[in-house]
């Protein structure tokens, strides 16, 4: 979004050198119909690219977001395996004590 910030302020600097190059400068000639065409097009077109990366960066944190969900809950999963692979090698291994101390 910075870079996007960057490119629109030199396009504008841009358009607004070539415009104040033009030999005859008024300001009646900025708000002739050929200019606010030229500006309302310029804004129309910055406001559909805007529109578009916005979409996409949405939807790009949308997902890494859903990622990121998904992650911690294969996290919590894994270690309640654990714990659960933990508890059964406790309860294998008395039961193990317990067999050794009645055959003795």
């Amino acid at each position: 979004m910075k870079n996007l910030t960057l490119i629109g302020a030199v396009l504008l600097g841009l358009a607004a050198l070539l415009y104040f190059l033009q030999e005859s400068i008024t300001l009646k000639d900025f708000f002739s119909p050929l200019n606010l065409m030229g500006i309302l097009a310029g804004v129309g077109i910055g406001l559909i690219v805007g529109g578009i990366v916005g979409y996409v960066s949405k939807g790009s944190a949308i997902k890494e977001q859903q990622k990121k969900a998904a992650y911690l809950q294969l996290q919590k999963e894994k270690q309640e395996l654990e714990k659960q692979a933990a508890e059964l090698a406790m309860q294998s291994q008395k039961e193990t004590n317990h067999e050794m101390d009645n055959k003795i």
